[in-house]
């Protein structure tokens, strides 16, 4: 059997395990196997063939586990506007407590809703920007 046989072998067993478990490495590793699969296409050398896969597979892996961590730039879930529809909706609040707390109707039910640390609460209308337990943390709009 060709040596470039093998690698294609190699590289479509690793898709199929990759859609067996659903892992998106395995494809990056796949995607290696397939460049030494080229490389004996073209009479390389054994040695070659395994630096092809091992440069080509691990660049994209770790390409991609950077990808994925750049991505990872979303905030946190309780003041993502994809998780919380209620981020980014304006309250009307007409008076703050003492304790720097207000009682807003929202949705048709009674909300407290809190203050950032170190800013002076005013009167008017707020935007939600995050849900803090069952308390809406807001923003002067």
């Amino acid at each position: 059997m060709a040596e470039s046989t093998v690698w294609w072998l190699l590289a479509g067993a690793a898709v199929a395990v990759e859609l067996l478990t659903g892992t998106f490495y395995l494809l990056m590793l796949a995607i290696g196997l397939a460049a030494a699969a080229l490389a004996a296409h073209l009479g390389a050398s054994l040695t070659v063939q395994i630096l092809a896969a091992a440069l080509v597979g691990g660049g994209a892996v770790v390409g991609w586990h950077l990808k994925r961590d750049r991505s990872r730039l979303e905030p946190p879930a309780q003041a993502n506007v994809n998780v919380n529809l209620d981020i980014g909706e304006t309250v009307q609040i007409s008076t703050w407590n003492p304790d720097g707390t207000a009682s807003v109707q929202y949705r048709g039910a009674n909300w407290t809703a809190i203050h950032r640390a170190g800013v002076t609460p005013n009167p008017g209308a707020h935007r939600v920007a995050e849900l803090v337990g069952n308390r809406l943390l807001v923003d002067k709009a």
